[in-house]
């Protein structure tokens, strides 16, 4: 995808250096968040739910160059850290858009996968220069000879080999070549002599978006020229309005942002596009397009599907993602499970933000299940779901979704299979309505909605009754659970369940 294009810098302007603007790619599991662990000293990969990166972060380091001389300040480099994941390839694609360099991370052990393909291809569509980082060499069965000749293989020509690509062996974990890496990175810099004019309306990438419930939309973007000032005046080519607040990649406040700088900008109208040109100065060509990121209020997002109460065969769904970019991986991945016994997927509506009560009442009326993904459900929500029994699915994992809702289409209408669950722990019995136990599948299938006996003992009497309000596999609301699967359940019984107990649903 070519570069989408900024005005042309003033040339009669009197110019400043610009710091590089980095993206970094690769195959999932390859080690581009650790990588930029190291180089930002902060811990993010722990904090990433699953170990992998599900949004587009932009992130600011110095770095002091090799054989720099003491007096010489240290350099700075803006970094944008993209998913790996398949299911993330268009936020792949704004970050190569944004970025003046790309750092191409490649495992030495794993050599070039499925991922390192596409993001070659987005990277050389795109016409960004890169560095290809082989990481993992400290891992037992790493070889930084077979990452060389994979990527000889997938065409990128590496120095020494015929090319020009610069590539330098690393150990994101160790911290080994971290450096010369990063003096790489200068180099390439200097070599595409990037400058900017300090006096020009601020222009760059939106490269997130979202609605924030306190503070309203929040747009995540990179300057590229001018200064961008608190008070601005913003547009991209879909949405206008005015910088109110104006925040640094750390979340400090600021009066004005030069480039490379990422930004948060409180103040849009609307969520704008990811990927858009944004521009400062007034001229951004507002066209009073709608926003492809629904504002998330209410429902107010386009039907993605056909509206109407579900077919038999049917699973109508309401999308739900914490972000714009967020929510356009989700819809990504739902669109790509196939159909399971029978039944088809139906994406009604896509929307960003929390979980509102006009989302459950939007599924009531349309007969739909939630999906939401990074994001939380309101109380007054929570409440009516379940007063409803409206089905919501969430998860800080957007391949756990898919997986619980592929689960849900094979499970078929019916759900009739029986089903019997030993009970494993129990964590919190503060109501009898509301007990929260943890338990191993032992035979059939288990299911939420079911009715169960409450077996005790050697005898195999029955203590008791009881049924199933939900259950959870790690962070994900599933459907049904196989033989030999351990899963959390939330029943509802007049008798306290025991650890031992063996929970058998009727047939």
């Amino acid at each position: 995808m070519p570069k989408e294009t900024l005005k042309k810098i003033n040339t009669q302007a009197a110019l400043m250096a610009r710091p590089p603007i980095v993206v970094v790619m690769g195959h999932v599991d390859h080690g581009k968040t650790t990588l930029l662990d190291h180089i930002r000293k902060a811990n993010i990969a722990a904090r990433e739910a699953g170990g992998i990166t599900q949004a587009t972060a932009a992130y600011e380091i110095e770095h002091r160059p090799a054989g720099a001389a003491a007096n010489d300040p240290a350099r700075k480099i803006t970094f944008i850290d993209t998913p790996g994941h398949e299911a993330f390839t268009a936020m792949r694609s704004r970050g190569a858009q944004a970025a003046d360099i790309a750092v191409l991370v490649v495992a030495a052990d794993e050599g070039v996968k499925p991922q390192t393909k596409e993001a070659i291809k987005i990277i050389e569509e795109s016409k960004t220069q890169y560095i290809v980082a082989i990481n993992k060499v400290d891992k037992t069965g790493g070889s930084v000879e077979k990452a060389v000749n994979d990527l000889m293989a997938a065409g990128v020509m590496l120095e020494g080999y015929g090319g020009q690509v610069s590539y330098h062996a690393v150990s994101a974990k160790t911290g080994v070549g971290v450096n010369e890496l990063l003096d790489l990175i200068i180099l390439a810099a200097d070599m595409e002599n990037l400058t900017y004019d300090p006096s020009a309306p601020a222009e760059g990438f939106v490269l997130e978006a979202k609605r924030d419930p306190k503070r309203g939309i929040e747009a995540t973007v990179i300057v590229k020229n001018g200064t961008l000032r608190r008070g601005d005046a913003v547009r991209t080519p879909s949405v206008s309005g005015k910088v109110k607040i104006l925040e640094d990649f750390l979340g400090k406040t600021a009066a004005e942002l030069a480039p490379s700088a990422p930004a948060i900008i409180i103040g849009f109208e609307k969520i704008p596009r990811v990927g858009e040109v944004f521009d400062a100065g007034g001229n951004g060509g507002h066209s009073g397009g709608a926003s492809a990121a629904p504002s998330g209020k209410g429902h107010p997002a386009a039907a993605a599907g056909k509206l109407g109460r579900s077919k038999p065969n049917t699973l109508n769904l309401i999308l739900k993602a914490s972000d714009a970019g967020s929510l356009e991986a989700l819809s990504v991945v739902l669109r790509g499970v196939k159909e399971t016994g029978g039944r088809e997927l139906n994406i009604i509506e896509e929307g960003v933000g929390d979980i509102t009560d006009g989302d459950v009442r939007h599924a009531i009326a349309t007969q739909a299940t939630i999906v939401g993904f990074k994001n939380r459900v309101e109380k007054g929500a929570r409440v009516l779901a379940d007063a409803q029994s409206v089905t919501v699915i969430t998860s800080e994992i957007v391949y756990d979704l898919a997986d619980t809702i592929a689960e849900y289409l094979g499970s078929g209408a019916s759900g009739a299979a029986e089903g019997e669950l030993e009970v494993l722990a129990v964590f919190n019995q503060e109501k009898f309505q509301k007990q929260l136990v943890g338990g191993r599948v032992t035979s059939g299938t288990f299911r939420p909605k079911a009715a169960f006996d409450i077996v005790r003992g050697a005898s195999g009497a029955a203590v008791g009754h009881g049924k199933v309000l939900g259950m959870r596999e790690k962070k994900s609301e599933i459907f049904q659970a196989d033989k030999g699967k351990e899963i959390g359940v939330l029943v509802d019984s007049q008798t306290l369940v025991q650890v031992g107990d063996k929970l058998s649903i009727k047939k």
